[in-house]
């Protein structure tokens, strides 16, 4: 169908009209338009999320698993310091055999043998970061009633072996770190192999 258009004025432009009449009658109604997204195509999005969160959980687990095992060696470099500077405030005592005795509250008074405020609070519990820390103190000296400790053992064991670490860490006096592979405390591997 051809269009003629006159350019007189006051014309009219029937043809026009009717373009746009026929515009308007071949138009989808509003109703038949796709809004949104349909059920397949969120099932495959779905889909994807939940291969791509499979292939990440065993990453992260094992992320964690190993920042824990940083902040168990971290935290054994931070008790041997302690250790160290409770055996010069306290000569008398040698070394610290229990982490409260490191630790201590700042708000009960002065420091002394029994809650030296060396360490910090995390750690004087025992429990951090999914490792359980220990201090076992031997060659106990006896003098003047009061013990002095020789020397000391420091070990960082997981919560869960296998889920919060998977080694052992142990340290004595020397101040080298050795690990036990099956998480336990029986340390024989220094840690920089």
């Amino acid at each position: 169908m051809k269009l003629k258009f006159s350019f007189c004025r006051g014309a009219q432009r029937p043809a026009l009209k009717n373009v746009e009449a026929t515009t308007r009658r071949t138009a989808l109604p509003s109703a038949a338009l796709p809004n949104g997204f349909t059920l397949m195509e969120l099932l495959i999005v779905m889909a994807i999320i939940a291969i791509l969160m499979l292939i990440a959980i065993p990453t992260v687990g094992s992320l964690t698993k190993r920042a824990n095992d940083l902040s168990a060696v971290q935290s054994i470099r931070a008790i041997q310091q302690a250790e160290i500077q409770y055996s010069s405030n306290y000569p008398s005592n040698g070394f610290a055999c229990t982490l409260p005795a490191l630790g201590g509250d700042p708000n009960t008074g002065a420091p002394s043998a029994t809650g030296a405020q060396i360490l910090q609070g995390d750690l004087t519990s025992g429990f951090k970061s999914g490792y359980i820390f220990a201090i076992t103190c031997k060659d106990k000296v006896t003098v003047n009633s009061i013990d002095r400790y020789n020397s000391y053992v420091v070990t960082a064991v997981p919560q869960t072996v296998g889920k919060t670490g998977d080694r052992g860490f142990c340290s004595d006096q020397s101040g080298a770190i050795k690990f036990d592979p099956a998480g336990a405390s029986n340390c024989v591997q220094p840690l920089g192999q």
